[in-house]
């Protein structure tokens, strides 16, 4: 019954799964098992609980019922946000099942993540003890947050390079920053997408699944673009470094063309690659592999 309704949680434009004791045990289940399956492998860092649930503090920007409508308006109804008392008290629970050795077994060092439920500063009293450090029943316990420039813009970040640039400057930043310390934290998600790039006013990151039919034609030549790109990126990657790590979202909008490269030398002869930049044509004549 998802955690957000987005169109990636599940069933996009129901939100219902907090309310539901059944499913959230089941979620519970589930983590104990991927612990106990993968909590010894030397190529895991941790295991995150739930993936960006919808709360109070998101649920009126983001505008699920507008945003992402619900093929089955009947099974959407009493859809609505996640509760922060509730969700800090089901993260508490989930990291115990996890770390219990009797049901998930997770080693200690492999880290319990939590994402932030979109409000970062909900988190600076969680799991603390008297003495205002992390509590000594909590060991290895990792903050997630997911910032993107198209959330700065639902904020009210002015869609301009100079816009971009000082938010994450002034705001993320800090952010990142004074939060760290109170837990390690990670930028789970973050990209280079934005509307400047688009040629339009995607309202958040829109794409045609949801009503933004994007620009008519580019708006910025190839260099423009390379600029702009470059240069969010080198004030995202600045913030970040704040924090633990970051992970780069890279899965293409519709809106926009992102593309990922891999080079791979198979013939073994030792070179690399030496572009930063490249334009991409698409040819509608062939069928894409």
């Amino acid at each position: 019954m998802s955690q957000n309704g987005f169109d990636n949680g599940g069933i996009s434009g129901v939100c219902k799964w907090a309310q539901l004791p059944d499913e959230v045990e089941f979620v519970l289940s589930v983590l104990e098992r991927l612990a106990k399956r993968y909590g010894h492998r030397q190529a895991l860092m941790g295991i995150e609980i739930i993936n960006e649930p919808n709360t109070t503090t998101s649920w009126p920007m983001m505008n699920v019922t507008e945003r992402y409508k619900a093929v089955d308006p009947e099974l959407a109804e009493g859809t609505g946000p996640i509760a922060f008392d509730w969700l800090k008290d089901f993260y508490v629970t989930a990291y115990h099942r996890l770390r219990d050795a009797d049901k998930g077994a997770l080693p200690a060092d492999k880290a319990v993540v939590f994402h932030d439920g979109f409000d970062i500063e909900q988190w600076k009293d969680f799991m603390r003890g008297s003495d205002g450090r992390l509590a000594p029943e909590f060991e290895n316990v990792v903050l997630d947050t997911h910032q993107y420039l198209m959330t700065a813009e639902m904020m009210g970040c002015p869609q301009t390079v100079e816009g971009y640039d000082d938010f994450v400057r002034n705001t993320y930043a800090p952010m990142i920053a004074e939060m760290s310390e109170y837990f390690p934290v990670i930028v789970g998600e973050w990209c280079l997408f934005n509307s400047v790039g688009c040629g339009v006013d995607t309202h958040g990151g829109q794409s045609v699944l949801n009503g933004e039919e994007g620009a008519q034609a580019e708006t910025l030549t190839a260099e423009q673009k390379r600029s702009l790109y470059q240069g969010v990126a080198e004030s995202q990657l600045a913030a970040w470094s704040k924090g633990s790590g970051f992970y780069y979202w890279n899965y293409k909008l519709l809106t926009d063309t992102m593309v990922g490269v891999a080079v791979t030398d198979a013939a073994l002869h030792e070179k690399t690659a030496d572009f930063d930049f490249f334009d991409y044509e698409a040819d509608e004549t062939k069928p894409v592999d």
